[in-house]
């Protein structure tokens, strides 16, 4: 078996986010159907599969857009619904979409900041401080793998994989405690999947539980602890690194019944693996 990239030192400790036989339907149709699976602190925990999979309605659910219908959501062992993104941000859960929307044209401190600027000074004279906006930007970006930025320049002179990078260390720097990140549609260079990639590996490193929704095998097994590979709104397979290489999960990919032969057989031989 090959090894994570910065293999992930914190111990298994009780879920932070667990879901319960969890369903999620659009009118008569199970987007989700009795999902079950567990968040750990300081754990990757990746979500594989094709369109239509149910890949978007966990994030949906976990980020607060979505509720489900039966089941449950648990939060530090507590049932939890949230109503609004707001409330999932509330409760320490930072998602960085798919396409990610930044102010192209406001600054990269700016665009990190967002309404939460640092002040100083005391009311009425308190002014917004600049020093710190700028130099908060550079160090947490630079604690993910991303330096020699200007906090000045525009957003969008970033690049693809260095604005997703912003929005991860922006909710590090916020007290988030998980992170979902959806895989960027923009097409990015091998170097800038690596910021990407790179900016989960510090997140665990920090204690987050991390979901990372993908459909690339092989950045998954990079940087991955779990595989949660789903079809037809279903958990078809929740594997270790310990379960599968990169070719187990290439090929899983790939078929449905090498899927099924796999997770069969894996079951024989680990009858405690979870269904």
């Amino acid at each position: 078996m090959s090894t994570a990239l910065g293999s992930a030192a914190v111990p298994a400790v009780a879920p932070l986010l667990e879901l319960r036989g969890v369903t999620a339907r659009f009118g008569s149709v199970a987007a989700l159907s009795r999902v079950s699976l567990t968040l750990r602190a300081g754990e990757v925990t990746c979500v594989l599969g094709e369109n239509g999979s149910g890949k978007s309605t966990l994030v949906a659910l976990l980020s607060g857009l979505q509720r489900h219908d039966e089941g449950e959501l648990l939060l530090d062992g507590q049932a939890v619904r949230f109503r609004t993104p707001g409330q999932a941000r509330a409760a320490g859960i930072a998602t960085v979409w798919q396409d990610l929307a930044v102010a192209p044209v406001m600054s990269v401190w700016r665009n990190f900041f967002l309404g939460a600027e640092p002040t100083r000074g005391v009311w009425p004279f308190r002014q917004l401080d600049l020093d710190a906006a700028r130099d908060t930007t550079v160090r947490e970006m630079a604690r993910i793998g991303v330096t020699g930025i200007d906090p000045d320049a525009p957003a969008s002179a970033l690049r693809a994989g260095e604005r997703h990078s912003l929005a991860i260390a922006r909710a590090l720097h916020f007290g988030a405690r998980a992170l979902v990140v959806d895989e960027p549609t923009a097409p990015l260079t091998v170097a800038q999947h690596a910021l990407v990639l790179e900016s989960l590996v510090a997140a665990r490193g920090r204690g987050l539980a991390v979901v990372f929704v993908t459909h690339n095998p092989q950045y998954a097994h990079l940087v991955g602890d779990h595989y949660v590979l789903m079809a037809h709104g279903q958990v078809a397979s929740n594997l270790t690194r310990d379960d599968v290489d990169v070719e187990d999960l290439t090929r899983l990919l790939a078929g449905g019944d090498d899927l099924r032969r796999l997770t069969e057989t894996l079951r024989q031989l680990h009858p405690d693996l979870p269904r």
